[in-house]
């Protein structure tokens, strides 16, 4: 039975994306009949912001399928680099975007598409510049490389105002530890849609998957 969802307001803020569910599941797709069920698959078990990455030529035609065929998802775009992958996402039909980085134009040109952006930082000093420009909801990428937990504790003193999405290296394994800082609302995952999982279009063990976000310890807010 698929799980009831609050509803969520027309424009979406970073906040509404990051605290939706413990977990934002990070996707890689390489065939686009399998956008859909996916999708569907992942909010019959609670999961409905789906972070589909621009990493394959098929990943814009993806955003574009799942935006028209499954309105119960909100589908956004991750690996967005630049300002012309800020246009493209918007114009699929992203809801949010996802970066790995930051950069002021890349920044202005997802405002400039009404899409809240989750821009990705590594050090202090780029938190520092994505806070100056207005952003307090931050993916943490790559996160086990550039410090874990022991670096968003040390944040949580000089970033007191900040949110984090710790996202690269994320798995079942640690996200409840990361769930429990105070600074995070939820983590990025792959795990949720396993490459070999969406190749043998088990659709109903993506479903399990995602039910099983539920066990994770309540995302801050």
């Amino acid at each position: 039975m698929a799980v009831e969802l609050k509803q969520l307001p027309t424009q979406l803020t970073a906040l509404d994306v990051m605290s939706d569910a413990p977990v934002i599941p990070v996707i890689v797709l390489n065939n686009v009949s399998d956008a859909v069920p996916m999708a569907k698959a992942l909010v019959a078990g609670g999961i409905r912001m789906l972070e589909v990455t621009l990493r394959t030529p098929q990943a814009l035609a993806c955003i574009e399928a799942i935006a028209r065929d499954v309105p119960e998802a909100v589908i956004g775009a991750g690996t967005v680099r630049t300002a012309a992958d800020a246009k493209a996402a918007a114009d699929a039909g992203a809801r949010f975007a996802v970066s790995p980085g930051f950069t002021e134009k890349m920044a202005q040109a997802a405002q400039d598409a009404k899409l809240p952006l989750l821009p990705g930082v590594a050090t202090s000093s780029e938190v520092m510049m994505a806070r100056e420009a207005g952003f307090d909801h931050l993916k943490f990428f790559p996160a086990l490389q550039a410090g874990g937990i022991p670096m968003l504790k040390a944040w949580q003193g000089p970033f007191f105002d900040v949110k984090f999405c710790p996202t690269g290296g994320v798995s079942p394994s640690n996200a409840a530890e990361f769930l429990m800082l105070s600074n995070v609302i939820c983590v990025g995952g792959s795990w949720l849609v396993p490459a070999d999982v969406v190749a043998a279009k088990d659709w109903a063990h993506i479903t399990r998957l995602a039910w099983d976000t539920a066990l994770l310890r309540p995302r801050n807010s």
